[in-house]
């Protein structure tokens, strides 16, 4: 390698130069990455600052210890960021899935070869079956993420390696089970997939809503909000970014793990999209004759009753729930009137709408019909999937 540094003062040296820190970081555009890495062919001084660069990287990118302050990375990132704002920046609406993504990633590089194997049980609540479970290992669970990934995916372009599986996220995961294939290829596969998701996402450079996706390619119609042919390309999105956290907690916990919930503001966007399906869920449940309060006749686009559902923590917020229909509005005397009035924890709410545990283990705080707060916590619990 030659060791003769470019002029300083030149305009590419120095935008390489400025380039050296997110590329340490792999946060580089894939055509920045080649820049980057011709010129540490020609130039010595940069070559020996990127190898500064990666090794102190090693102790802040997500291959590394989540004993380490889980605010790190954003740190370090918003930093990069602040000195050359990104081409093609990632949208709030798929940072929760980048950042999860990589918190479980730097989980699996910190496990050993043993922990591939633990068992790792899945649950979920069915509104007619209770309580059900499925019991598989650390790499299943990728595989699983894999499969289900997989239709967003293909709703954005991407190649979907079970495109014969149809869309079923159930019958997408058995047949990726079914097959044979050693720990680290469940790895590799979910990793890249995650990420070709995230840079499909920055090349949208779209707001929240402002890009949308056929309902039907998902599957499950019930997994997101609304109910129309087509949802918000973010929702979808946001959908992934709660499995991923949900299935790296399962994961931490049969491996003992220490494992923290995201991110404040992350954590808020996924409870913001559970709070959104839960009308639909109450309707749902309401139609299928599981319901323990008494039903009240509305019309459709009028106020009707009112749940408060308040979500306590760094992720929570206030969100006013409709019980007589899922498309009813939800008027401020509607609000102010709401017939109950619900307090849960952020990452009890989440756990109670990823079926990790029951209603009557979400430690809640009530007012108001008992029973309406009983069948919105069995309506949270019936979000619950594999």
């Amino acid at each position: 390698m030659a060791d003769r540094p470019e002029d300083p003062g030149t305009g590419d040296h120095q935008e390489l130069m400025s380039l050296l820190g997110a590329w340490a970081l792999s946060a580089c555009a894939p055509e920045d990455t080649e820049r980057v890495e011709a010129h540490l062919n020609d130039c010595g001084r940069c070559a020996e600052e990127a190898l500064r660069l990666r090794d102190a990287a090693l102790l802040l990118q997500p291959q590394g210890s989540l004993d380490l302050d889980p605010k790190l990375r954003a740190r370090v990132l918003d930093g990069c960021l602040a000195r050359r704002p990104a081409t093609q920046p990632v949208p709030a609406w798929a940072a929760p899935l980048d950042s999860e993504a990589a918190r479980l990633d730097a989980l699996l590089n910190d496990i050993t070869e043993d922990e591939w194997r633990t068992p790792v049980e899945l649950r979920w609540f069915d509104d007619h079956d209770g309580w059900l479970g499925r019991t598989t290992t650390v790499s299943g669970v990728l595989d699983h993420l894999l499969a289900v990934d997989g239709l967003l995916a293909r709703a954005v372009g991407l190649p979907d390696v079970l495109s014969d599986a149809g869309d079923d996220p159930v019958a997408r995961t058995d047949a990726r089970w079914a097959g044979a294939r050693r720990e680290a290829d469940a790895w590799r596969s979910w990793r890249e997939q995650t990420q070709a998701l995230v840079r499909a996402a920055a090349g949208t450079g779209g707001r929240t809503g402002e890009h949308t996706v056929p309902r039907a390619g998902f599957g499950d119609p019930d997994r997101l909000p609304g109910t129309g042919p087509e949802l918000p390309l973010s929702d979808a999105y946001l959908d992934r970014a709660f499995a991923c956290w949900v299935h790296a907690d399962d994961i931490a916990r049969a491996v003992e793990y220490p494992y923290d919930p995201p991110l404040g503001p992350q954590l808020r966007q996924l409870v913001d999209l559970a709070a959104r399906r839960l009308p639909q869920s109450i309707a749902r449940r309401r139609r299928a004759g599981l319901a323990v309060s008494q039903a009240r006749l509305t019309t459709a686009g009028t106020p009707g009753r009112t749940l408060h559902l308040e979500v306590e923590g760094l992720g929570g917020g206030h969100f006013y729930i409709p019980l007589d229909s899922p498309v009813a509005t939800v008027s401020r005397t509607a609000a102010r009137e709401a017939v109950a009035h619900v307090a849960l924890d952020d990452v009890v709410f989440c756990q109670l709408v990823a079926g990790r545990i029951t209603p009557d283990e979400a430690a809640s705080g009530g007012e108001g019909d008992p029973l309406v707060i009983r069948d919105v916590l069995c309506a949270a619990a019936a979000l619950s999937r594999l």
